[in-house]
């Protein structure tokens, strides 16, 4: 089952249409609902709770107004390729001598 602070793709009609963080999952007075909290990941951000049965937080579909909805964990996925570093050599144009490294924190001292 998803648990808080996971992130969900919620699928409405079989198709995905937002991200969400799981703020909080409480108890209902009925036994295996929930209330869900979902932080919902666009702009602007906002909060929606939904009253859900616990299969449907492990990914069964379900309707709301007669329409499919389902939610599904995101997984983060392993990086595919390794970041590579140059050093800059003298001579070279810009465009090739890679990007340039900014530090946040001198930024802030400003």
């Amino acid at each position: 089952m998803a648990k808080e602070n996971d992130v969900v793709l919620v699928y409405f009609e079989d198709k995905p249409l937002i991200f969400a963080r799981i703020e909080k999952i409480l108890p209902d007075a009925k036994p295996d609902w929930y209330h869900v909290k979902l932080l919902i990941l666009q702009t602007p951000i906002y909060a929606v709770t939904w009253v859900l049965k616990d299969t449907y937080i492990d990914g069964k579909e379900f309707t709301m107004g007669g329409k499919k909805v389902r939610m599904e964990i995101v997984v983060c996925p392993e990086e595919s390729v390794k970041p590579t570093f140059q050093k800059k050599k003298q001579g070279m144009p810009k465009e090739s001598a890679g990007a340039k490294i900014i530090s946040l924190a001198d930024l802030k001292k400003k």
